[in-house]
């Protein structure tokens, strides 16, 4: 039997590309895509009619014209060879070997997923509020719109919102632009549905904020917050993220004694900062610093030698007696021990009582140090006659000016009036 010749193969290279060719088919098949896969791959080609995705293992996909179309607009635009992109299997082979890829799916299969993710993790991120309907919010997460129902608003935005029989377009539009801490409460792909709570969300909202609040405060800034509770010491004030407290001496200029007296709980404020402390986070609020300081023209108010009259609001067994003057209640002042009589007492009880209205002699003032020292003693004084009279003339004559300004006033109103009535008499 004659030996049969092998074959001769007169290009070695035709071999190799044979076997190359062989190997290409062998790795596309080992890896061969499913439907419904989310891949990613490269962009190597745009068309007018489709875009050609090279997803590595000498495989390519390609994404057609219609689904090109179903794209949004600015990601269509923004699209260039070369990019990195994510794309959706429709069809794992064609006809001619190729992957059918859908690149709009897949942008909102990515935002499914996310979505997905952060109910399963129950995890709270920053939204910006985009629109509204006549139930609630618009959020939008990546190309998915959210819904914000107003009874998932935290209490803050709720109180905002106002009259619940007020249109959506009054109650809403405020919300605008604002960004809120949010957590997916309910994800319905078959219904399209995507259900957000920012009340879900207060816990991570609160610290978001707190800390924000935090880092961005200074000493000196005026805020509006809302009364949150109130002490026997002061009044807590929420900032939006983190209270800040006012103590009771810093709610006014006069004394009070109670914070109650000056704020109930719910009341909007304007607060001024007086200190941030960013590790204990700890912040001290002033209303009264917003105020005008009484003390700040005192001298101009009140003379060595003058009679004021005060109301005695406490006695103290060895300073004196401490009174507030009348109709200039944020001014206290001392009556020391030895002013208040002529003869040796005991006590100050011995002499007046708390709410007692008395005449006092002003004996120093000192703006710096915020004290006005008093005479009850000293009131009758006959080296005082002379300044008490000229006093007493100037208070007069400033009346008569008074009410000579007044009859001169209503002079001029009857005659108007009158002549008014003399043309209606003519007509």
């Amino acid at each position: 039997m004659e030996n049969q010749d092998l074959p001769v193969q007169d290009n070695p290279a035709q071999g190799e590309e044979s076997f190359a060719k062989l190997l290409d088919h062998f790795q596309a098949r080992v890896n061969r895509f499913e439907k419904d896969q989310l891949v990613s791959g490269r962009i190597v080609r745009i068309t007018e009619r489709e875009i050609l995705i090279e997803l590595g293992a000498k495989s390519e996909g390609i994404v057609s014209n219609k689904d090109i179309e179903a794209l949004p607009k600015d990601v269509r635009s923004s699209l260039k060879e070369g990019d990195e992109v994510f794309a959706y299997v429709l069809q794992p082979e064609d006809p001619n070997g190729n992957v059918v890829l859908s690149l709009s799916k897949a942008v909102s299969e990515r935002d499914w997923r996310y979505v997905e993710e952060l109910y399963e993790r129950q995890e709270a991120i920053e939204v910006t509020i985009a629109g509204y309907n006549k139930g609630g919010l618009i959020v939008k997460i990546g190309r998915l719109r959210g819904f914000l129902p107003a009874s998932q608003l935290s209490l803050s935005h709720q109180r905002m919102l106002g009259d619940e029989n007020q249109p959506p377009e009054q109650r809403f539009h405020k919300l605008i632009g604002q960004k809120v801490m949010i957590k997916v409460i309910e994800v319905n792909r078959a219904q399209n549905r995507l259900v957000l709570s920012e009340r879900a969300a207060s816990k991570e909202a609160r610290a978001y904020q707190r800390n924000r609040l935090l880092s961005s405060i200074e000493p000196g800034q005026v805020l509006e917050g809302v009364v949150s509770s109130i002490k026997e010491f002061g009044a807590f004030v929420d900032l939006g993220g983190a209270d800040g407290m006012i103590h009771l001496t810093e709610l006014s200029h006069s004394r009070v004694k109670h914070p109650s007296d000056v704020l109930k709980e719910g009341q909007r404020v304007n607060v001024k900062v007086l200190s941030v402390d960013r590790e204990s986070g700890r912040i001290a609020l002033s209303l009264k610093a917003l105020e005008p300081d009484p003390w700040q023209d005192i001298a101009k108010r009140y003379k060595p030698g003058q009679l004021v009259e005060a109301e005695v609001v406490r006695m103290h067994s060895r300073h004196g007696v401490f009174v507030r003057i009348k109709g200039d209640e944020a001014i206290e002042g001392l009556i020391p021990f030895v002013e208040l009589s002529e003869k040796p007492i005991a006590s100050p009880r011995e002499v007046l009582k708390e709410g007692q209205l008395v005449t006092l002699r002003v004996l120093k003032v000192d703006a710096e140090q915020r004290r006005i020292a008093l005479s009850l003693r000293r009131v009758s004084r006959p080296e005082f006659a002379d300044m008490d009279w000229r006093a007493e003339m100037a208070a007069l004559e400033a009346l008569q000016r008074e009410s000579s300004s007044s009859r001169g006033v209503n002079a001029m109103a009857e005659a108007v009036e009158a002549e008014a009535g003399s043309e209606s008499k003519a007509e």
